[in-house]
């Protein structure tokens, strides 16, 4: 891939790492990094053997937004022309949200504009303290329009009004402050802490369990999910009966009574 580096981690098993690897121009996006991304994580996430996917940037930043000559190259083009390309970065973004396994972003230096929108589809993210963060697109004259839903889901309406509008840029603090990331460490060495004491405990945990559940939530909060399940309390009780009865299921109850390590743990 040219924008984007994969690898199957040989120290835990089951780790996708997905690294933005653009540093010479802040892994900043376009039509490429569009298209591997939609490729990852409509393929290669699913594979059977993938249990954990982990997002970070390479170089000083996480991703400073939308690439200066992609989008100088929308100037010229029609409003269908633009409406092409502005789908499949709606559709790669939820993609990304809809991933069947853990996302864990690992953010650094700064994530602004389309950097936000992927802080927020992850669905556990660690910063470092001097990270800053930016949805600038007003300053464009544009706004953030196909990272919205994701955006404001993860910080909810009112952080999303004051900071789609006024494009502030804001540190790790208030990101923590207001629900975008989860946890602040000092420095890229505590990002790499972090990942480790992370990744140590969510492989002790099912792999069909972790997806079961980030899909609960997805399903109880997503207006168009919502209302696919009908009555909700008969929907979380048919989601744990379902569940208890799967090889997991059994086999992570039985290990628990016998006092022994599941077999999933390697």
């Amino acid at each position: 891939m040219k924008t984007l580096k994969l690898e199957h981690s040989s120290q835990h098993p089951g780790v996708l790492s997905i690294t933005l690897n653009r540093p010479d121009i802040r892994n900043a996006f376009n039509e490429a990094m569009i298209e591997e991304f939609s490729q990852v994580f409509s393929q290669e996430v699913k594979k059977p053997e993938v249990k954990i996917v982990t997002l970070q940037g390479a170089g000083p930043v996480f991703s400073a937004g939308g690439d200066l000559n992609w989008m100088r190259r929308s100037i010229e083009l029609s409003v269908d022309q633009n409406l092409v390309e502005t789908r499949k970065l709606s559709q790669m973004f939820a993609l990304m949200n809809e991933c069947p396994k853990p996302l864990i972003g690992f953010i650094h230096g700064a994530a602004i504009g389309g950097g936000v929108g992927l802080t927020s589809v992850c669905d556990l993210v660690v910063a470092t303290g001097d990270t800053q963060f930016s949805l600038s697109e007003v300053r464009l004259g544009i706004v953030p329009a196909c990272i919205g839903p994701f955006v404001t889901a993860k910080i909810g309406a009112s952080h999303a009004r004051s900071l789609f509008i006024s494009a502030e840029r804001f540190g790790a603090a208030r990101a923590h402050e207001i629900g975008l990331i989860h946890e602040v460490v000092a420095d890229t060495a505590g990002l790499e802490a972090a990942r480790e004491r992370i990744l140590g405990n969510m492989l002790q945990c099912g792999p069909q369990a972790m997806s079961v559940a980030k899909q609960l939530v997805l399903d109880l909060t997503w207006p168009e999910r919502r209302e696919k399940i009908g009555d909700c309390l008969e929907y979380v009780s048919r989601v744990l009966a379902e569940l208890r009865v799967t090889p997991e299921g059994q086999e992570g109850l039985k290990a628990f009574l016998e006092k022994r390590k599941p077999g999933w743990i390697k």
